[in-house]
Parts: C-alpha cells; structure tokens; sequence
C-alpha cells in the first residue's frame, strides 16, 4: 500500500497586482494552515510561474478526492474575513479535483 495520497486539488488564481501582498499573506498564514488542519489534506506546495498564467498555482495531495465531501471540509464554510476581502480580486480562477490513476505494473 502506498504512503501516499490518491487525490489531488490543484488551485490556479490570477491576482490583481494591487493585491497581491495580501494575498500571498492570507495563503501563507491562514488559508494553507487552515486546510493542513483538515483531516485528509496530506501537504501543500504553492508556486509561481515563471512563463505564462495563471500567476499562482497551489497543490494539495489529499488521501483521497472524497476528503473534499467530509464534514470536516465542509466546516470549512462560510469563507473567512480575510478570504472574502481577497477574493473578489482574483482576475481567474481554476479548481480541479483528481484522482490517482493505478499504475498497472506489477
């Protein structure tokens, strides 16, 4: 069995440069805290692109996509102060959700 997770959220966002300092705080100090305290999140690692966009692109391996239904997950909800003060300033926005393929070697 694999110590790894079969699931993977992957997060791109543009953001108004005006916004950006705030941004890159709320990711650091509250929004990657608070999603590695959720039951199921195993890691996250953020990026910056150094040819093309979106801009930022976050990654997080989960134990599984189900993670994402849990209540845990979902007590998550509403959306912080500070996450709806900086959201209105993505200029785009992508969010997909995947599954490991098994590998068929054996």
């Amino acid at each position: 069995m694999s110590d790894r997770g079969t699931g993977l959220l992957l997060v791109m966002i543009d953001i108004d440069p005006a916004y950006e300092e705030d941004f890159n705080r709320w990711y650091d100090e509250e929004h990657v805290p608070e999603r590695l305290g959720c039951p199921g999140f195993l890691s996250a690692r953020r990026f910056v692109s150094v040819d093309g966009e979106p801009k930022y692109l976050a990654l997080y391996e989960l134990d599984d996509p189900e993670v994402l239904e849990t209540d845990a997950y979902k007590a998550m909800q509403p959306p912080t102060e500070w996450t709806k003060r900086v959201s209105p300033h993505w200029t785009s926005y992508v969010r997909n959700v995947y599954r490991e393929i098994p590998s068929r070697a054996s």
